[in-house]
Formats: structure tokens, sequence, C-alpha cells
């Protein structure tokens, strides 16, 4: 740890994890205000849906950005460069009066709203190592958790209280100006001046090919991004299975929501305690069993069940968030360290690939599958799956070559 730049770890994890909420909560807290769009703004819900493809498809576009413009310019200056932009998409999103400007709103928001997970990431790795990078990691993994599970309640309580869906994102201007406050006042640079790589269109193509065509970073990117997906595919679907399914109104996506998250939380707990006392090959075995165990309770449950009930419903959903939360980090840092000189485009590229799998998470597979408990399930599971086979060929693959360099 490099203490003469690094504030206490507390603090921190806490504006990291702050940084990386806003991108969760500019999703979540308008999910209650779907029927309400839908009205207000004379559409239907599927068109509303789009709200959350819009943003996602130009936060992953945006995401390949983030990480190089911070290795050429600095993290805290980027990171306050895009708390602005978002600022100023947000008040667009709130005065919006029809479908079409509140989507240009959102690719803006979508725009800048990754910039805290992504730099945020490689301010970890600057700032840490080994054990103590998994630790802050998970700390920051465990708090920022917390954001998809507040922030549909946030979003649920503001149209309870009476007042219109323009509230919930003048909600998030007062969120993203308190984030832009902390950020300037307590953030140090972690990226000197003599660090840096300075923008080149020409060296960043080839960075991009080079690093996102590097078959051991496509296989720790799928994994995790694949195996996030059974998670985020709930996540995505919270208005049918809340409102539909469960027959909840606009105060119940808590139901769904504190297990799902609650799950993670519990999971970057225990990845951070398990750091330095696990190995990380264990770590990820152990959460993608949970991930099988959470799939395999979820099939039982919607294949045996006369019908679709709380609480039996979302119970599964905890094991499935806490088995990825304790593959995320491990994952994350692995991808990190593969590219020391340029974090922040590595960091960038990792989330692109998980923002573009999201993106058809949420736009193409949960309108497909989310009239239906028993489709979902088998999503899920087809989810977990998938994240696993990659981790797999990955961990084969380490042992294969483990074995040669012990042979010579």
């Amino acid at each position: 740890m490099t203490a003469a730049v690094a504030p206490s770890t507390r603090r921190m994890a806490l504006l990291l994890a702050g940084l990386a909420m806003f991108g969760p909560f500019s999703i979540d807290t308008i999910f209650p205000a779907f029927p309400q769009l839908a009205q207000r703004l004379a559409v239907d819900e599927v068109a509303v849906q789009q709200t959350i493809s819009v943003y996602l498809l130009f936060y992953g576009l945006m995401s390949l950005a983030h990480g190089p413009l911070s290795d050429a310019w600095g993290r805290k200056r980027v990171i306050l460069g895009g708390l602005v932009i978002f600022v100023g998409a947000s008040v667009g999103c709130a005065l919006s009066t029809d479908l079409t400007t509140l989507l240009a709103f959102r690719a803006l928001q979508g725009l800048s709203a990754g910039v805290g997970m992504i730099v945020g990431r490689a301010v970890i790795r600057d700032l840490y190592h080994g054990h103590d990078a998994q630790r802050l990691m998970s700390q920051v993994s465990m708090l920022f958790g917390i954001a998809p599970a507040i922030a549909p309640i946030i979003g649920g309580w503001i149209l309870l209280s009476g007042a219109g869906w323009p509230l919930i994102f003048w909600f998030l201007v007062v969120f993203a100006l308190a984030l832009l406050a902390a950020t300037a006042r307590f953030l140090p640079e972690t990226h000197p001046v003599q660090a840096r790589i300075a923008l080149s269109p020409r060296t960043l193509l080839r960075d991009y090919v080079r690093i996102g065509f590097n078959p051991r970073f496509l296989r720790l990117a799928l994994a995790g991004s694949i195996g996030f997906g059974g998670i985020f595919l709930y996540i995505s679907s919270a208005p049918a299975i809340v409102m539909q399914h469960l027959h909840l109104g606009e105060g119940g996506f808590a139901w769904l929501f504190i297990p799902t998250i609650g799950g993670m939380t519990t999971g970057s707990f225990l990845s951070g305690r398990m750091a330095g006392h696990s190995t990380p090959t264990r770590q990820v075995a152990l959460g993608f069993s949970l991930c099988a165990v959470s799939a395999v309770l979820n099939i039982g449950y919607v294949t045996l069940a006369p019908q679709f009930a709380l609480p039996w419903a979302v119970m599964p959903i905890f094991l499935g968030g806490m088995g990825m939360a304790l593959i995320f980090p491990i994952l994350a840092l692995a991808v990190l360290d593969m590219y020391p000189l340029q974090r922040g485009l590595a960091s960038s590229l990792q989330a692109f690939v998980q923002l573009m799998i999201s993106t058809v998470v949420a736009g193409v597979v949960s309108p497909l599958l989310h009239n239906n408990p028993l489709h979902l399930a088998l999503g899920q599971a087809g989810f977990f799956a998938a994240g696993f086979v990659f981790w797999y060929w990955e961990h084969q693959r380490e042992r294969a070559s483990e074995a040669a360099s012990t042979a010579h």
C-alpha cells in the first residue's frame, strides 16, 4: 500500500462505493415508475423498457473510453468530468416531456455513469496490491451492492409520496452533486503524470485489439460477465416479477432486491474475510457452487410450487448473488494484473464486455423470458453454467501452463 498517497481504507471504500453506485442508481430507481412513465408519456411499457436498454448501450460504449482517458489525463480529472456530465443529463431527464427526449438524456447519462466504477477499479489497483487490493475491492463491492437494493425502494417511496416520476431524476441530481463534492475533496490523484500514456487513436485501437482478443482476457471477462447475467436477468426483469408475478405494488420491489443484493453483500463480506486465507481458485469454485445450488433450487421451486409466491420465490436468488460476489473480485483483479501499465484500459474493456452482455440481457433476453417464472429460472441457470464453462477453461489452461513450467 502506498501510505503517502492513499487516504484511510474506510474512507476510500466509502468514496469508491459511492462512485460505483450512481450507475446502478440510474437503472434501478426508475423501475417503480414504469407504469407511470408509460401513462404520462403515452407509450406502452415495452417502449419504457428501452430507457434501460439505451442507457446500458451507451454506458457500455463509453466504458471503452473512461479507462484510457484516465490513463492519459489522470483518474481524478476524468471522474470529476463524468460527474458533471451526469448531473446535466439527469436534469435533462427530469425536464423531459416525451419519450424521445428522455431517451436522448438517458443516453447521455449512460455515457457518463460508468466513470466511477471503471476508473475506481483502476484507483484501487493503483494504491493497493495482493490481499489488500482484494479486501478493498470486496469492501467496495459490498457497499456498492446496497445500491440496487435501495434504489428501487427509494424510487417507490418517491412515487408513493405523490410526487411524479421527474422527482426520481432530481434525486439523482442531488446524489451526483454530493459525490462531486466528496470526490473533489477526498479523492487523491493516484495516477502520476510520469506514468500517464498519451492518447493516440492508432495506438489505442491497437491496444484495444491486443487486449480485447487476448484469449486469457476473454475467458476471465466472459466468466464473470456471463455469470453475472444470471443475476442481472432478475434485476432487469424486476417490474414483471414484482408487479406481474408477485402481484405487488410500487413499494414491493424490496422483496426482490433485498435478497438479491443481500446475497451479493454477504458474498463480498466473505470475500474480504477470505483474502489471504483461501486461494483464488478455491474461492471462485465456491462461488460457482453456490450459483449451481441457487439454480437448482430456483428451477425446482417454480416447477413444483402451485404458485409463484413469497418468500420462497426469491430465496434462491440470495445464494446466486452470494456466489457471484465471491467470484467477481478475483476475476476483476486477475484482469487488471494482466496489464499493470494500462489498468484503466483493461478495466474499460472488462466493463465493456460485462455491459454489452447486460444490454443484451435487458433488451433481448428479459423481454423474451420475463412473462414466465420457469423461463427466467432456466435462463438464470444457463448464464451461470456458461460463466462456469469459461472459468473452468481458464483454470485448466493455468494448470496446463504450470505443469509445463514445472516440467522444464
